[in-house]
C-alpha cells in the first residue's frame, strides 16, 4: 500500500469524535496512518471551529504539519509513546517560535526554547498543533478574555467551558485533538474537566516540570493531562513527567499507566461535601449533588466502602492560597509590554500581591507543613476522599462579565470553591465526569489523595470509568 492510500486509511478509520490518544499514536506506530495524515485532520478541524468555539490563541498549521513529515520520516517512531498524534497546549507554556501571553493583551516577544513539558511532549513523539486559550494569568475558572475573546463549551455554546484551562478542554471535548496539556493553580483542570465530561489529572507538585521557573505560581500550578479517558490521561501524564535539575520540587517517579485497570483492593472512601470554612456563600447545587450520588453509587457497586469524611481545612489553607496567587499576579504584571492593556480586576489583584511580598509571603509559605497536616487528617479515617469539583453546573460565557473585584471574586468562590486546597497543599487530584443535568450540561467530581498517591487514584477513577462509561457520550456538533 502507498503513503497517500495510507494517509486515507488513517483519515477515514482514525481521526473521528471518539479516537483517543493511544488509539492514535497506536495507528501511527502500526502504519495505519501517519502523523502528516492525523495533523492535517486536526488542523482541519480546529480551523473550522475556531470562530465559534475559540478554542485556541494561535495554531500552528506550517509548523506542526513540518514537524508531523519529520516524524514519519524518523526511523525510530515505533518507539514513541505519543507517536505522531496531534496535542493542543495551554497558552501559559513557552513553545519556541511563538509567544506566551497568557491571556494578557500586547505585543509579547516571540520565545526562543520550548519549556521543559513542551521538549518532553516532542520527545515522545506528539505535535504541537497550537497553544490554547486562557483568562488573564488563568486568574478565574472561566476563559474569556478582552484580548481572544469568549471560549464556548462543546456542550452548550451559551455556556462557559470553565478555566482557566478551558481553551485545552474545549479542544479535547470538541474532538479537535485527543488530548492536551493543561495547568492547575487552583482548580484550572479539574474544574473545566467537569464542566466537558473529560478526566483531568492534577499531578503531585513536581511531576511534571515548570522550567524555565523553579516553580509556578509559588507552588500553586502544575501541569496536567486533559482527556476523555483515564488511560489516555495517564499516557500523556507518565510521557510528560520528570524533573529538570533547576526544579525546586521533584518527586520520586511513579508509573501512572499501569495503574489502569489494576485493582487497588477495597477501599474506604470519604466524601466531603462542606467547602472550606471561609467559602460561606457557597451553596452545593442539587444537580451537582446528584452527580456525586452517581459517583457513590458507582464505588459502593464497585465494592470501596463509603462514607462522609470531612475535610478540616483549617484557616490558613485560603490565606496561603491568596497570598501566593496574588503575589504571582504582580510578578507577571510586571514583565508584560503594556501593563495599561489589564484587566482592572488584573490590577486590582496585582496590588494586593505587592501588599503579601516579602515575610508575609515566606511565612505563609514557611506553614504549609502545618496546613498539611491539618488537611491531611482526614486520611487517618480513608484511603482517598471524594469531593465535588464544583458547586455549580457551567454558567454562561458572560457570567463574570461587568462586575468589579469583589463581586467577581466572591461568584468565583460562591461557584467553584472545592478545588484550591490541594493546590496549596501539592497532593494529587483527578476529575471525573459525574453526569449530566436534566439539560445537558456535564457535572464532574473529584478523587483526592495524600502525596504520590496518583497511581491509587488512577486506579479507582478507571474503575469508575468501567462503571460509568462516560467516555461513550460524546457533545453534538455545533461549531
Amino acid at each position: 500500500m502507498d503513503r497517500a492510500s495510507t494517509e486515507r486509511m488513517g483519515t477515514e478509520n482514525v481521526i473521528d469524535a471518539g479516537s483517543g490518544l493511544a488509539q492514535q499514536a497506536e495507528a501511527v506506530r502500526s502504519g495505519l496512518t501517519t502523523a502528516e495524515a492525523l495533523t492535517q485532520a486536526a488542523i482541519t478541524a480546529i480551523e473550522d471551529s475556531q470562530e465559534t468555539l475559540n478554542a485556541f490563541r494561535v495554531v500552528r498549521a506550517d509548523e506542526a504539519l513540518a514537524e508531523a513529515r519529520r516524524l514519519d520520516a524518523d526511523a525510530q517512531l515505533s518507539e514513541l509513546p505519543l507517536a505522531g498524534v496531534p496535542i493542543a497546549v495551554k497558552d501559559d507554556v513557552d513553545v519556541a517560535g511563538e509567544s506566551t501571553p497568557f491571556g494578557c493583551a500586547g505585543d509579547f516577544p516571540v520565545v526562543a526554547r520550548d519549556s521543559e513539558v513542551v521538549r518532553r511532549l516532542r520527545a515522545a513523539g506528539a505535535i504541537i498543533v497550537g497553544k490554547t486559550n486562557a483568562p488573564e494569568f488563568g486568574q478565574w475558572p472561566f476563559t474569556v478574555s478582552s484580548a481572544y475573546g469568549y471560549t464556548r463549551n462543546p456542550w452548550n455554546r451559551a455556556m462557559t467551558v470553565g478555566g482557566s484551562s478551558g481553551g485545552s478542554a474545549a479542544a479535547v471535548s470538541a474532538g479537535l485533538v485527543p488530548a492536551a496539556l493543561a495547568s492547575d493553580g487552583g482548580g484550572s483542570i479539574r474544574i473545566p474537566a467537569s464542566w466537558t465530561n473529560l478526566v483531568g489529572i492534577k499531578p503531585q507538585r513536581g511531576r511534571v516540570s515548570t522550567w524555565p521557573e523553579a516553580e509556578s505560581y509559588h507552588g500553586l500550578t502544575v501541569y496536567g493531562p486533559l482527556a476523555r479517558t483515564v488511560a489516555d490521561a495517564a499516557l500523556l501524564l507518565d510521557a510528560v513527567s520528570g524533573s529538570h535539575v533547576g526544579d525546586l520540587h521533584q518527586p520520586n517517579p511513579v508509573n501512572c499507566l499501569d495503574a489502569v485497570g489494576s485493582d487497588p483492593g477495597k477501599l474506604r472512601i470519604g466524601v466531603a461535601l462542606a467547602p472550606p470554612f471561609f467559602m460561606p456563600s457557597s451553596t452545593l447545587h442539587d444537580e451537582v449533588r446528584a452527580g456525586v450520588d452517581r459517583v457513590v453509587a458507582a464505588l459502593r457497586e464497585i465494592g470501596h466502602v463509603v462514607t462522609v469524611r470531612e475535610i478540616s481545612y483549617g484557616p490558613l489553607v485560603g490565606m496561603s492560597f491568596f497570598a501566593r496567587a496574588m503575589a504571582e499576579v504582580s510578578d507577571r504584571l510586571g514583565s508584560v509590554p503594556d501593563p495599561a492593556l489589564a484587566d482592572p480586576r488584573t490590577l486590582r489583584n496585582a496590588r494586593s500581591g505587592r501588599m503579601v511580598k516579602g515575610f508575609p509571603l515566606t511565612a505563609i509559605k514557611a506553614a504549609e507543613g502545618l496546613i498539611r497536616r491539618q488537611v491531611g487528617m482526614v486520611f487517618g479515617q480513608c484511603d482517598i476522599v471524594l469531593t465535588p469539583t464544583t458547586a455549580v453546573p457551567p454558567p454562561t460565557v458572560d457570567c463574570v462579565d461587568g462586575l468589579g473585584g469583589w463581586e467577581t471574586d466572591r461568584f468565583v468562590t460562591a461557584a467553584c470553591p472545592y478545588t484550591f486546597p490541594w493546590n496549596v497543599v501539592g497532593w494529587p487530584a483527578v476529575a471525573v465526569p459525574a453526569g449530566f443535568t436534566p439539560s445537558g450540561l456535564p457535572v464532574g467530581a473529584q478523587l483526592l489523595g495524600q502525596e504520590n498517591s496518583e497511581p491509587l487514584l488512577v486506579a479507582v477513577a478507571s474503575q469508575l470509568e468501567s462503571v460509568l462509561g462516560w467516555e461513550e457520550v460524546q457533545p453534538q456538533k455545533w461549531w
